[in-house]
């Protein structure tokens, strides 16, 4: 066990491997000046940051690498151009311990770029680029990762996560299934109605999303509506779709919520001063998966996942280089929210 990976002795892992999908690229941190919502037309300055900026696979499964430690296999599936930046990315990805076997170089095509602006008090958005590499993804590039779907078989977890294509993300949760695994993916607002209707929902075993796009899956409109609202009719919606699917919402500084078939728990938001907003959310996810592969409870993973997220947003990078468990302990320390024993111990040196 690393000083960084989570107090769990691996004979106690409910889960002996992670085995994802999602976006690999990089991008640019543009920070703005004023915090109004940038308007349609308008104009506004700003400057670059001097940060580094990477896509959803690659920070959620860093991150559950650094928790769950070097005997944890973190598998990757998903692919980058045939150009610099997706060399310096696989190596990077390869030197954090990640197994990049079944990561492709797409001849012809450009690594995944985003592009994310925020404002000075740390929120904002992203905008990614729609023909990438990561747009080749496809149901044969996953079924090609069948021998470790195989060779864990009932022991790993999986993750499906967006920035390549619904067709291939439903073929790796579809695998999941079939091998026995436990599934957790997200989507972002614009794919939920279509993942409701093509039936994925109904292969997620825990559906992690924020609350824009939980009020995505069921027509609210986030702004007009208090987020327990969309929450509960969220869970209203998947009890019909697939009932024994779990829940992770966040909704910023408003905190989060899980589900567990049972019972929702609320975590509240861990106060820490905001650098950028970027990647806090695929910390949380990160966290999550770390937590349930440890053995931990769903509302546990829950607020390791809140610490994760708030720690997260105190870097520019979207990959906070010194995310721990000692730094998270630091910070539950550091805060007035309880926390409860095991969880705590969770975090011991």
């Amino acid at each position: 066990m690393s000083d960084a990976s989570l107090n769990i002795a691996p004979e106690k892992r409910r889960y002996q491997a992670m085995i994802g999908t999602g976006g690999i690229g990089a991008g640019s941190l543009f920070l703005m000046s004023g915090n109004h919502t940038l308007g349609r037309e308008e104009s506004r300055g700003g400057k670059y940051l001097d940060a580094r900026d990477y896509c959803k696979l690659h920070i959620i499964a860093h991150y559950v690498k650094i928790f769950c430690g070097p005997d944890f296999p973190v598998f990757a599936i998903g692919k980058i151009g045939d150009d610099d930046v997706g060399s310096r990315i696989l190596k990077e990805m390869a030197g954090g311990g990640l197994d990049v076997s079944y990561v492709r170089k797409s001849a012809g095509d450009k690594t995944l770029f985003g592009f994310c602006f925020l404002y000075p008090d740390g929120s904002g958005g992203n905008l990614t680029t729609e023909e990438s590499a990561c747009t080749k993804v496809d149901a044969e590039l996953i079924e090609s990762a069948t021998p470790v779907f195989s060779k864990y078989v009932g022991n790993f977890i999986s993750l499906s996560a967006p920035e390549v294509p619904l067709e291939a993300r439903k073929k790796l949760l579809s695998l999941s299934r079939k091998y026995k695994g436990f599934s957790v993916a997200s989507f972002t607002s614009g794919e939920m109605q279509q993942a409701e209707k093509n039936g994925m929902l109904a292969l997620v075993d825990l559906l992690a999303i924020n609350i824009h796009e939980a009020a995505a899956l069921t027509g609210l409109e986030p702004d007009k509506k208090q987020p327990l609202e969309i929450v509960e009719k969220v869970i209203n919606k998947i009890k019909n779709i697939n009932p024994s699917a779990f829940l992770s919402i966040t909704a910023g500084k408003q905190g989060s919520w899980s589900w567990d078939g049972n019972k929702l728990n609320h975590a509240p938001v861990v106060p820490v001063e905001v650098k950028s907003s970027a990647g806090a959310g695929d910390a949380h996810i990160a966290a999550i998966i770390a937590g349930l592969s440890s053995g931990l409870s769903l509302q546990q993973s829950q607020v390791l996942g809140s610490l994760a997220g708030a720690f997260s947003v105190t870097s520019q990078h979207t990959i906070h280089p010194e995310m721990s468990r000692k730094n998270l302990r630091a910070l539950v320390l550091k805060s007035t929210n309880q926390i409860e024993p095991l969880l705590l111990s969770v975090l011991s040196n």
